[in-house]
């Protein structure tokens, strides 16, 4: 039996995609192994949203340059954004590369490894918003599920528009079909994935959605990525008010506090305008966690538009932050503005806003202290084996133990439990012992 190796970068969006490429290789009669030297077939799915994601794929890529070498046989395919965006020019610069598959052409894997078709396939794919691929999840109690793919947007900053193309959304039926076949094979969460979630239109908008989904049988939780704040209707935050599966978190990048460079990046908001819905979810949910993204030194920021963000993280209090230093993406708007920041600066910037959020962080987990939160338990902690771990509905990590005379389990993974908190780290929660049964 032949094997492959997956190695992915960036969004949920890729690793989902990632779990899709599995699952058509595993029918081809494939297996998968995680050790490169051990695959015939090398796969990497790449992100070019940040030039540091964009680095660390030709690192791992040109380290495979010698194992060709050793094995004439193996084979090399290239996805996602970083094929779609250099197409054929990868060929050129890593001559042992075998195929490039463009970000809407994943399910042509099977043909080119067969050589059925061409090396590469970049195309638009009209159809990709109702192909059914066959999917090797690497969690059974937890999934992912495309609604939407692309994006409208065109953030100055961002290639996504680029690299996956415009919006076209998934039919509410194929959505509401393939969420009731997981939750029998035993899913208990599923989180929604787009670009841009609140923009999802079919036969019904985002929160009618939400609302059919929150009605299907079995199904614990419902959570969904990403939401763009222009977008954030009232009618939402009355959804997620409302139906008792949607959990109480949301990921809102905010970006940047200061609104002369929110305009510039073009994201459709102001910072006052991000702020009254922020208040808004939180006077409809008083206990939802808020997570967000920020860049650090776009271009034209200064002191005091920085000092806007420092601010804006101060006011809101998020529960956590994805901070990164602006990176210059070729083919954006931002990469042809003037007055880049130097990366020194973007540096401190970068320290300070992280410093600041660490704080918030700490103190905002501290809050759940002595309180009771109910849990779906994932499998052994990472950090020590002695515990089990899993996430609140907020969608923090909480570490914990349960355990029998003989030292066994109590849960099974997939059981949701209520623990109490005793302790807050800055990224996970302690907890101590189950307050009320498992399912």
């Amino acid at each position: 039996m032949k094997k492959f190796s997956i190695t992915t970068f960036g969004c949920q969006m890729n690793v989902h995609d990632s779990e899709k490429i599995a699952g058509l290789l595993c029918k081809q009669g494939m297996s998968q192994t995680e050790d490169k030297k051990d695959a015939d077939l090398i796969v990497f799915n790449t992100c070019s949203i940040r030039q540091k994601a964009e680095q660390k794929f030709l690192s791992e890529l040109g380290k495979t340059k010698s194992l060709k070498r050793g094995m004439p046989t193996l084979k090399i395919a290239v996805t996602g954004c970083i094929a779609q965006q250099m197409g054929e020019k990868l060929f050129k610069k890593a001559p042992y590369v075998d195929y490039v598959l463009g970000t809407q052409n994943i399910h042509l894997i099977s043909d080119l490894i067969k050589g059925n078709t061409c090396k590469s396939a970049l195309n638009d794919n009209p159809f990709i918003s109702e192909q059914k691929l066959p999917t090797l999840r690497k969690e059974k109690f937890r999934a992912w599920v495309s609604i939407m793919y692309g994006c409208n947007n065109f953030c100055s900053y961002c290639v996504v528009p680029y690299t996956r193309g415009r919006e076209t959304c998934r039919s509410t039926e194929n959505i509401l079909k393939e969420i009731k076949e997981l939750v029998g094979e035993g899913v208990k969460e599923v989180t929604l994935l787009g670009q841009n979630v609140n923009s999802y239109s079919s036969d019904t908008d985002f929160p009618g959605l939400l609302e059919k989904i929150n009605a299907i049988p079995g199904l614990e939780r419902l959570r969904f990525v990403t939401s763009h704040p222009k977008d954030l209707s009232d009618k939402l935050i009355t959804s997620m008010e409302s139906l008792d599966k949607v959990c109480e978190h949301i990921h809102l990048p905010l970006q940047s506090g200061s609104t002369r460079i929110l305009s510039l990046m073009n994201r459709g908001y102001s910072y006052e305008e991000y702020k009254i819905k922020v208040d808004k979810l939180r006077q409809a949910i008083p206990d939802i966690a808020i997570t967000s993204d920020i860049i650090a030194g776009f271009p034209h920021e200064t002191d005091k538009d920085h000092e806007d963000t420092i601010n804006a993280l101060r006011e809101i209090e998020f529960d956590g932050i994805f901070a990164f230093k602006f990176s210059l993406r070729p083919g954006t708007k931002a990469s042809l503005m003037e007055r880049h920041i130097p990366e020194h600066i973007k540096a401190e910037r970068l320290s300070e806003i992280l410093k600041l959020q660490d704080e918030i962080t700490l103190m905002k987990n501290k809050e759940l202290e002595g309180r009771a939160v109910d849990v779906l338990i994932e499998g052994i902690s990472k950090t020590n084996p002695a515990l089990q771990t899993g996430r609140t509905r907020g969608n923090k990590i909480v570490n914990f133990s349960v355990i029998d005379k003989e030292r066994k389990f109590l849960l099974k993974e997939g059981s949701l439990t209520q623990v109490k908190i005793i302790r807050a780290r800055r990224h996970s929660l302690e907890g101590d012992g189950v307050l009320k049964g498992s399912t």
